[in-house]
């Protein structure tokens, strides 16, 4: 398994996190990133936000005035020696608005977590170079994602948790 570097930063009050969503996000990433046999010493940041904090985000990244569901800011092959004198690689931050992710998860009659596990999966698939601007790029990254959240439990068609 992946031992990643995964840190977490609730930066939001509006929707309580447990420690049971955290490990879920810890172990979606490591999962993704072993699945597509990523750096084993990869180091991804994810901040939970609100809609007003990703929204200004959106707005000064992607010029885009109102806000998303994920953002994705890949760090490219930055690596640096850590404290133990291992070479760490910096993956990127993933930053979820956990406002827009519970209107998803209602929108899609699936769980909270499960959106928000999904929004997580596709976040680092971001940082790891996938994206979905034309169809066959939309169905190499949904496949990925799909493959994963069935590895967890969390295929489209169930409610999840």
């Amino acid at each position: 398994m992946n031992l990643a570097q995964v840190v977490i930063n609730d930066m939001q009050d509006k929707i309580k996190v447990d420690q049971e969503l955290k490990e879920l996000i810890k172990k979606a990433i490591e999962l993704t990133l072993d699945l597509e046999k990523a750096d084993p010493k990869a180091e991804v940041s994810v901040a939970l936000v609100d809609n007003a904090y990703i929204h200004e985000l959106n707005k000064i990244y992607r010029g885009k005035d109102a806000p998303t569901d994920v953002l994705s800011f890949p760090l490219g092959d930055e690596s640096f020696v850590g404290e133990n004198e291992e070479i760490e690689h910096l993956l990127g931050d993933i930053v979820v608005s956990l406002e827009k992710a519970e209107e998803q998860a209602k929108i899609y009659g699936h769980s909270f977590k499960r959106e928000v596990i999904y929004l997580i999966v596709h976040g680092t698939l971001h940082l790891l170079g996938y994206d979905h601007e034309n169809e066959e790029e939309r169905k190499v990254m949904r496949e990925k994602e799909e493959r994963t959240l069935r590895a967890l439990g969390l295929p489209r068609e169930e409610s999840g948790l």
